[in-house]
């Protein structure tokens, strides 16, 4: 009975490492990402509920690959931006949304190409119909949870929250990012600013706690 029991828990084990090696293997791009919204992700019940039919409908969204590679092609180092609108709040799976991507003008052709593949594959719902896609010089600094993020018409910066608050009262996270994450964390938006007009009208938003941040793996 013993040797039985022995046995089936061998084969419990390497059922679990078959499973979470094959998630590893498919895992081809790992890096930093943050997230700002047009609504406070962190907020009392009656805040988010005087904002969620209102606002919320814009985003933006940025990565910095820092390892890995998409179609054969290494992207480390490659950053990429994505503006996003809505006609509803954006945790309306069912809103119509639009977007505008802007890929770093340092990357290459070829990498820029790819990394324009990637984001269609993984992130087609939530970017919803891409009207515009340009390259512009992408300043991605991460600094712990602090992140300061620009391209030309966008500029994002956030500080994480004091005592990772957003942990310890997760009831009060009203939203899911944008893009799965791993180690999700809520940031305090210190200034969130796009001066465009390509998905919306120019938006500016700062002192709330509207910003997710993580690391992404696709």
């Amino acid at each position: 009975m013993r040797k039985v029991l022995f046995a089936m828990m061998a084969m419990v084990v390497a059922a679990s490492a078959l499973v979470f090696g094959s998630k590893a293997e498919n895992i081809q791009l790992r890096g930093d990402y943050v997230e700002v919204r047009t609504a406070s992700v962190f907020a009392g019940a009656c805040h988010y509920n005087g904002e969620v039919t209102t606002t919320g409908r814009d985003a933006m969204m940025a990565w910095n690959v820092t390892s890995g590679k998409w179609q054969g092609v290494d992207l480390a180092g490659v950053r990429a931006m994505a503006i996003v609108s809505a006609d509803a709040n954006l945790s309306d799976a069912v809103a119509a949304r639009k977007s505008e991507i802007v890929i770093d003008a340092h990357a290459s052709r070829s990498q820029s190409l790819a990394m324009l593949n990637a984001l269609k594959e993984k992130y087609a719902a939530s970017l919803g119909q891409i009207v515009a896609i340009r390259s512009a010089p992408i300043k991605f600094d991460r600094e712990g949870g602090t992140f300061s993020v620009a391209a030309d018409d966008a500029v994002v910066d956030i500080q994480a929250m004091p005592n990772d608050l957003c942990c310890k009262m997760p009831n009060l996270v009203w939203y899911t990012p944008l893009v799965g994450l791993e180690n999700r964390k809520v940031g305090y938006t210190t200034k969130a600013l796009y001066s465009g007009n390509s998905v919306s009208e120019p938006w500016e938003r700062s002192g709330e706690n509207s910003a997710f941040y993580g690391s992404f793996a696709l």
